[in-house]
């Protein structure tokens, strides 16, 4: 089991939109780039008139932001009557404020010319990336600075939904709220950066997000199958009635304390519980809570938003791909998840393979694995492919782990014939299973000889290809690493 997770690394992300997008470790801005930023604006006829009175307090708050700390927070930017124009959040606090008064900025300001009127800067230290984010939603909808007025109001952004009414309240990622029966927290900057959080937040708090009609007294919920993030312990897996009601709305209790900015309170709150179910030799409640006390007092650690963030592929409409994938592929149900497997290697050396997941239409990065194929000399992608299948689907059989709804080989008949004969060899049954060949992305299903076309904008297609894509993408992007470290001898 072990070299399934040799060497598991995370895929770098996309950035996000340039004003909400953490930057790198940038230079602090300095008295001859502050001049150079002021000259620079100068030389626009229609700021000449402006210059002078923005001089002084310009250079007053680029002095004040080289004194930011390094740490995760949410910057304000002030106007001359000390009115909050902007409130932005950061992974460091002095690299990102600092880079509106570097030179490089000119090119927002073209289309963000309130970058003049900031005047004063100030600061709030967050313990992660998540305790950042969530402080900017809420400095956003309580303060309305006039600079941010694209998401104070502006129901197309997205927001955290809980619904209410609910035996088992859902938790999800929505750009359209309803107008009642939920509870809201937003609205947020970037979708990307809260399905980071969410991610997240899942691990400790273990909520659902699926869109199950759940019902308590329904005996019937005893025998469905949870889906895979029950097995990587992120959903307490109330569809198979594993938690009673009044627990599960308890973490939700918790969630809300956290998002409203109450963590110290809860944790105050989780420790003396944790101490009075050790009292009462509750052992197995006092383990969960001690395991969630101290994921919650690391989150500085764990709460990368970068690294748990899914992509936003804006011309894939996640549900209508999954919709599309049943009609297509004459599935009996919806399939929730997807995983894609590649092969990747340079005339036969450091051959190497992925596994990407995709949870209800869009990436699972807690899902991604990359493995190392020994028992291929040379270049035979279909043996490659037979020891992928072979080693990942005996190890979740033999664990009793969740299989995917559906499984995407890259590539044409011949690939799809050695995933199958793995399965055969290994006498496991497989999921809904097809390859996508890439030249003319024809899809080609087990027992049939037709292989099937979709249109080049269906929604199911983009859908194969966004999974099939990214598989190679990591794959490669191990590979790379590998042959990085073969030529500087590591």
């Amino acid at each position: 089991m072990a070299d399934d997770w040799d060497d598991f690394d995370t895929p770098e992300m996309p950035a996000d939109d340039p004003q909400t997008a953490e930057a790198e470790e940038l230079p602090l801005p300095s008295d001859e780039e502050v001049d150079a930023a002021l000259n620079a604006v100068a030389d626009e006829p229609a700021a000449d008139a402006n210059i002078p009175r923005y001089e002084f307090a310009f250079r007053r708050a680029a002095a004040k932001v080289r004194e930011f700390p390094r740490t995760p927070g949410v910057y304000l930017f002030k106007d001359t009557a000390g009115v909050t124009i902007y409130v932005g959040k950061a992974k460091n606090l002095r690299s990102r404020a600092g880079s509106y008064f570097l030179i490089g900025a000119q090119r927002e300001w073209r289309t963000a010319d309130w970058v003049l009127d900031i005047s004063d800067a100030d600061y709030i230290e967050c313990e992660s990336d998540v305790d950042a984010l969530l402080m900017e939603a809420r400095l956003i909808k309580d303060i309305q600075p006039k600079h941010n007025k694209e998401l104070k109001d502006d129901k197309t952004f997205p927001y955290l939904m809980i619904t209410k009414g609910e035996d088992f309240p859902r938790v999800e990622v929505t750009r359209q709220p309803p107008d009642r029966g939920v509870r809201l927290f937003g609205p947020f900057a970037s979708a990307g950066a809260l399905r980071g959080a969410m991610q997240v937040l899942q691990r400790i708090f273990k909520f659902r997000t699926c869109s199950l009609d759940i019902e308590e007294n329904d005996e019937r919920w005893r025998w469905f199958r949870p889906c895979l993030l029950a097995s990587i312990q992120q959903c307490t897996a109330p569809c198979n009635l594993r938690i009673s009601k009044d627990e599960y709305k308890h973490d939700i209790q918790r969630l809300v304390m956290f998002l409203e900015g109450n963590k110290k309170k809860l944790l105050k709150e989780m420790r003396e519980e944790m101490q009075a179910a050790a009292a009462e030799k509750l052992y197995e409640q006092a383990a969960r809570l001690r395991d969630e006390i101290k994921m919650l007092e690391s989150l500085d650690r764990r709460g990368d938003i970068d690294v748990h963030a899914q992509p936003e592929v804006f011309y894939i409409d996640p549900k209508k791909g999954l919709a599309g994938l049943k009609r297509a592929l004459k599935l009996a149900d919806t399939p929730r998840t997807i995983e894609g497997m590649d092969i990747a290697h340079l005339a036969g050396g450091e051959t190497v393979a992925s596994v990407v997941q995709f949870l209800d239409g869009l990436p699972f990065k807690p899902g991604y694995r990359r493995y190392k194929i020994n028992s291929v000399d040379g270049v035979d992608d279909f043996r490659s492919l037979h020891e992928l299948v072979s080693r990942r689907y005996r190890r979740l059989s033999d664990e009793n782990e969740v299989f995917p709804d559906l499984l995407l080989i890259d590539g044409g008949k011949g690939q799809l014939s050695a995933a199958l004969a793995a399965f055969r060899d290994q006498e496991i049954t497989p999921p809904a299973i097809l390859s996508l060949a890439k030249q003319e992305e024809e899809i080609f299903l087990p027992g049939q000889s037709e292989s099937i076309r979709l249109s080049k904008h269906s929604f199911a297609l983009r859908l194969l290809q966004y999974v099939r894509d990214e598989a190679h993408r990591f794959a490669q992007h191990y590979h790379h690493q590998l042959r990085r470290k073969s030529q500087l001898g590591d």
